[in-house]
This record gives C-alpha cells, sequence and structure tokens, in this order.
C-alpha cells in the first residue's frame, strides 16, 4: 500500500464546513467536495496492458487479431490502449483484449497519473567559476574561445546587462532581447560559459511582500473602525452599514492590517468576478505579494498553485467569489463580505445550491476568533433584523468620504399619475421639469428602465389572456421598432397578435412599457430633431 500524499489536501474544518452544507443545503458531501476541490486534484487512471511471461510465445491458437497484439506485446511488454487501436486500424479493441486476458496472454495494469502539471521555464545563468570579478575579466579579456566567436560574445555581453538590470532572465526573454540564435547560446553552454536549466515557476505573479499603508481614515471612519473593534469583542459578526462612497474599502485595509501583522489569513469575498479587478489594484498597492485571487475564471492548475499557497500560509489575503469559501485557511482571522446584500453569492446550479455568505458565517465558527464583517450600502432584510435584534453588531457610517453632500432623490407614486386619456403617465411632471433644467444647462440626462421593447406583454381585454411563448411559456415583449413579438428567454420571435387564441377577440390592452415606448415619449414631450443624435436607447 503507497500513500499518495504526504500531507492532507484539506483541513478538518474544510471537512466539517462540507458536512455542514450537505446537511443545511440537503445535497451529498460528494457534490460538495466537487464544488469545493481543484478539478486537477483527481488522480487520473490509464490501462496498461501488460504481456504475461508465463504464456510463453506460442500463438498458434490465437485468431489474427490476437495474434497481432499479443506479437506486439512479447516485443514491447506493455501497450497502452491507443497503441491496441493502432495496431488493429480500429476503435473497438475492447473483445480482443477480453480473449486475451481470458487465454492468459496478457493482463491489465491500471496506471495513475496526476493531472496537475507545474509550469516549467527555461532559465539561463552564468557558470559560478566565473562569479568573481576576476574570473569575469580574465574570461572576457584573455578566453581564446570567445576572441574567435564574436557573435557569443556579443551574446554573453547582452547577458551580463540583462542580468545588472533584471536579474534572472529566462531563455526565451535573452533571445528575444539580444537577437541571438539558439546556435549561440548553445554554443556558449557548450564551452561551459552559461548555464541553461528548467524550473518550476508559478503560474501567477506577484509582487513583493511588503505592507505599504499610506492614506489616513477620516474621523467618520476611525469612529466606525472603532466601533466595529468594539463589537468584535462581544460578538462574531459585525454589521458595516455604510452609504456609497462613505470609504468601507479602507476600513477593511486598515482591518486586514491588523490581522495579517498578528499572523491571521483574510477572506475577502465579492458577490462578481468582475468587482474583483478594480478591488486588487487597491488591495495591491497596500497589500503586494500577501494577497492572491481566486475564482472561477482561473484554470485548473492556476487554482491549484493558489490552493497550496494559502494552505502553506504563503499567501495570507485571499481575494475571490463563492468559490473562494472552499480554500484550505490555516489561521483564518477574518471573513470580509462585500456587499452582503447581492443575490450573487447564491449559488442555483448546479448542487450545491448554497449561500456563501451564510456559509461564510458558519465557516467562522470552525476557526478560533475568527470575525464576520458584513458590509454593504443596502443591508439585506435578514441581515439588518439579525442586527436590530444584536445578534450582530452594528455599525453605521452615514456620511460620504471628504464630506461629499448625497444626492437628493423624490420618489413620485405614477400610479397616482394620470394623462389625459386616464392612463398612467410614463413621465411625470418633476421628472420633465429636471430633464428640461439640464437639457437648458447644455448637460446630458440619463434615464433607466429595466424593460426592453415598446410594452413587455399585452392582454386580452375580455378574457385577460396573454401570448407566451410556445417553448418557454413567458410573456411575449412587442417590439415595436420590428413590429414582432419576441421571447426574452430563447430568442425566438413572432408575428404580432390581433385575434386572442382563447375567445376570439381583437381587444388587446398593452401592460407597463419598455425602453422603446419612453424613447418614443421623449419625442413627443422634448421635440427637438431627432437626426441630431439627442437621444441614445441602450
Amino acid at each position: 500500500m503507497n500513500i499518495l500524499d504526504v500531507q492532507p489536501v484539506v483541513y478538518t474544518q474544510q471537512l466539517q464546513l462540507w458536512e455542514w452544507m450537505s446537511a443545511y443545503y440537503m445535497c451529498t458531501q460528494g457534490e460538495v467536495m466537487a464544488a469545493a476541490l481543484p478539478a486537477h486534484f483527481k488522480l487520473s487512471s490509464e490501462s496498461v496492458l501488460v504481456f504475461n511471461e508465463e504464456a510463453g510465445e506460442d500463438f498458434t491458437e490465437l485468431d489474427h487479431e490476437e495474434y497481432l497484439v499479443a506479437e506486439a506485446l512479447l516485443i514491447r511488454k506493455e501497450l497502452k490502449l491507443p497503441e491496441v487501436q493502432q495496431i488493429l486500424d480500429s476503435s473497438h479493441v475492447y473483445p480482443v483484449i477480453n480473449r486475451l486476458i481470458q487465454k492468459r496472454i496478457c493482463y491489465v495494469w491500471e496506471a495513475l497519473k496526476e493531472t496537475y502539471t507545474p509550469k516549467k521555464e527555461v532559465y539561463v545563468s552564468l557558470n559560478p567559476e566565473y562569479s568573481s570579478e576576476e574570473a569575469l575579466e580574465l574570461l572576457l579579456n584573455e578566453d581564446k574561445r570567445l576572441q574567435r566567436a564574436e557573435k557569443q560574445m556579443e551574446l554573453l555581453l547582452a547577458y551580463l546587462h540583462f542580468q545588472k538590470t533584471e536579474g534572472e532572465i529566462t531563455k526565451a526573454a535573452l533571445l528575444k532581447k539580444s537577437g541571438a540564435t539558439d546556435a549561440q547560446l548553445k554554443g556558449l553552454t557548450e564551452k561551459g560559459i552559461l548555464v541553461v536549466e528548467r524550473r518550476v515557476v508559478d503560474r501567477i505573479k506577484r509582487g513583493a511582500r511588503n505592507i505599504e499603508i499610506n492614506f489616513e481614515l477620516s474621523a467618520a471612519q476611525n469612529t466606525a473602525l472603532e466601533e466595529i473593534k468594539t463589537s468584535f469583542a462581544e460578538k462574531t459578526i459585525c454589521l458595516l452599514h455604510g452609504v456609497t462612497s462613505s470609504g468601507k474599502t479602507e476600513i477593511y485595509i486598515r482591518l486586514i492590517e491588523d490581522y495579517i501583522r498578528s499572523g491571521k489569513q483574510v477572506l475577502y469575498m465579492l458577490p462578481e468576478i468582475a468587482l474583483t479587478s478594480q478591488t486588487i489594484r487597491r488591495l495591491q498597492k497596500h497589500f503586494g505579494g500577501h494577497i492572491g485571487v481566486y475564482h472561477s475564471k482561473f484554470s485548473q492548475n492556476e487554482r491549484i498553485e493558489i490552493w497550496n499557497k494559502v494552505k502553506d500560509g504563503e499567501l495570507k489575503i485571499v481575494l475571490g467569489a463563492r468559490s473562494a469559501l472552499f480554500l484550505p485557511f490555516g489561521d483564518l482571522g477574518l471573513i470580509i463580505c462585500d456587499e452582503e446584500h447581492d443575490t450573487s453569492y447564491k449559488q442555483m446550479e448546479p448542487a450545491p445550491r448554497y449561500h456563501a455568505r451564510d456559509a461564510a458565517i458558519y465557516m467562522s465558527s470552525l476557526y478560533k476568533n475568527c470575525k464576520v464583517l458584513l458590509g454593504s450600502a443596502t443591508p439585506s432584510l435578514e441581515s439588518y433584523y439579525n442586527a436590530l435584534k444584536e445578534k450582530y453588531g452594528l455599525v453605521k457610517l452615514m456620511q460620504r468620504y471628504g464630506d461629499v453632500e448625497m444626492p437628493v432623490l423624490e420618489m413620485i407614486d405614477t400610479r397616482r399619475l394620470k394623462n389625459k386619456d386616464h392612463h398612467t403617465a410614463i413621465l411625470s411632471h418633476p421628472l420633465c421639469n429636471a430633464i428640461q433644467t439640464s437639457l437648458d444647462a447644455g448637460r446630458q440626462v440619463i434615464l433607466f428602465q429595466n424593460r426592453r421593447g415598446y410594452t413587455p406583454y399585452q392582454r386580452c381585454n375580455v378574457c385577460g389572456w396573454i401570448p407566451q411563448c410556445k417553448h418557454c411559456d413567458v410573456s411575449l415583449t412587442f417590439h415595436k421598432f420590428y413590429n414582432k413579438l419576441v421571447c426574452h428567454y430563447c430568442g425566438t420571435s413572432y408575428a404580432p397578435m390581433h385575434t386572442c387564441a382563447a375567445c376570439g377577440s381583437h381587444d388587446f390592452v398593452q401592460k407597463q412599457f419598455g425602453t422603446e415606448r419612453i424613447e418614443e415619449v421623449l419625442t413627443e414631450v422634448f421635440p427637438w430633431p431627432k437626426q441630431q443624435g439627442w437621444i441614445w436607447m441602450l
């Protein structure tokens, strides 16, 4: 019996988390494990045919196909399945192999191999014999081997220059920057002047491992930070309710600094992968190589390298989406769940169908003194309720950074506004006045509407029947520009319907409105020349 891994691949806390998720979200532990572990951790097997030495060399009782495989096995001793297929010029080789096994000509052996392959690059270095200044000067000035090879001398000088300015250099970079050929480099290696070696390198480049916090918190931020620390002294979870642009990220950075200086690891969770790029630039500026990124867009080999660095404690901070929850943290001290209200923390398909925020809260209980900070400008109802019931700590930051004023918000109930046709008004009078004021001042206006097309659906005024897609059973949206009914789920389009399929009535009423309808109303209310391009619909 052989041990596959010298060190455990997962920690006890991870197994406990998987067991809890399996029970809480009603799935199997295998499904949780499949989502948690990078795919290349799984071993792959390959069937190998091995010649049975006791069978001898008498193949007279074999048919033609069996004889071809047996003769190849006698010579090679081992054959893989693709090689057998090539010998027989057929993909259906299992019956032949089965007959050979029954006749004891060969047996099958399963070879296990790791799917993960480390990345390697060829580096060029100077022979240690010429590491001293005296030996190098003697090589350059008096070595006759170089005096007769002008191109090799130029390549050596180029290498010494790059080594001084850039440090270690790869073979590909050296040849590209110096304009030399592979033959010239081979000549220097054969003379024992340069050494070429293959090294295992990281797929993900990281900067220097330093901490540089070069900003000061405002008075409101300092107050919020102290309140969070006070809350953590009593409770495990704290909700930071901070308005947009209040500087929550700077508070996170200060907390992260405290934890990694004490030797703890930090998990910084974001709901969307798109948000990680802008956040990672801010964190790398302050924490350098201490931070790593983990999400589903990374390749399987990259995931394994990040997994191992987190497991070894080399990465102190991990920024990632919900999948970062499964990483093997050894000494986790803080979990930051930014934008905790976002529904992207929920995984819908496939199993496990879990909520990463709630799973992170449970995971914190598996580590000693691990705290959870939930941050949002619009907290979820369940988190805010828990904070009001004092199950969570609650810290409010209602002041924008730099004393920037909050925007003026005015909510208008358009259901109470009727136009001359007694229909609900699309543009209210205050909105029209605000648009006109901005246009008079030469400024631009953006109107948001979360419905495409002219009307989201139409309904029979007699029986209430609504045209639906034949494939998806969802209502069809009318696009006036194309004069078609379109299913926004599968993309199928239909001709406009004028007759009710349920009662035969021709009385249809259009309900709600989309971007096309708003554009039409805008051209009526603000009749500027449309050809000037003053209205754009996206």
